[in-house]
């Protein structure tokens, strides 16, 4: 969580716990990256909560590794991991078949977001209560939404796939943050 260390290590607690049990209570292989999701977040929360304490210690060298480790898992992680995870779910060779493509896509856009992350200098600091990882703004925030989760045939993915889209514009327009969605 970007407002302080103490949220981001509770989050991070909660969210590995939560991955914990759902792991264990997963049943075939191709279940377990998307089971893994939870427990992958607490850890993208406690190297968040390791950028906190970089603050505090003024720790410059600790700062720096925090924030590529905070920003390869916030941003070449999940675009890659996600679509491979919800596309091992599916069952129809079909759908399969076209969710392909979409790994593709993911693959595709983690990929330059790790050339971006690694050919331009970024940082991390505290503004307003909130860290800010600076990167060229004229980029904006691109959101890309696995809207191939749709394709899956599960309700629960669809509703909770929107609601995670509408709430993620809300914070970030709030925040003055230019939002570009791309819908995938």
């Amino acid at each position: 969580m970007c407002f302080s260390a103490t949220a981001s290590f509770v989050a991070g607690t909660a969210l590995s716990a939560t991955g914990a049990v759902t792991l264990a209570e997963t049943k075939k292989k191709s279940d377990i990256p998307f089971a893994s999701i939870p427990l992958l977040f607490g850890i993208q929360q406690f190297v968040e909560g390791a950028v906190w304490l970089s603050f505090q210690y003024s720790a410059q060298i600790f700062n720096h590794i925090a924030t590529y480790a905070y920003l390869g898992l916030a941003y070449v992680l999940w675009p890659i991991f996600v679509p491979l995870s919800v596309g091992l779910l599916e069952t129809d060779s079909h759908r399969k078949k076209i969710l392909y493509g979409f790994q593709f896509v993911g693959l595709a856009v983690g990929l330059y977001l790790l050339y971006f992350i690694l050919s331009n200098p970024v940082a991390s600091q505290i503004v307003n209560k909130s860290i800010v990882y600076s990167m060229p703004s004229q980029y904006g925030v691109l959101l890309v939404a696995c809207n191939r989760v749709l394709l899956y045939n599960v309700l629960f993915l669809h509703c909770f796939i929107r609601i995670c889209v509408v709430l993620f514009c809300c914070c970030a327009e709030s925040r003055g943050v230019p939002v570009f969605y791309e819908g995938w």
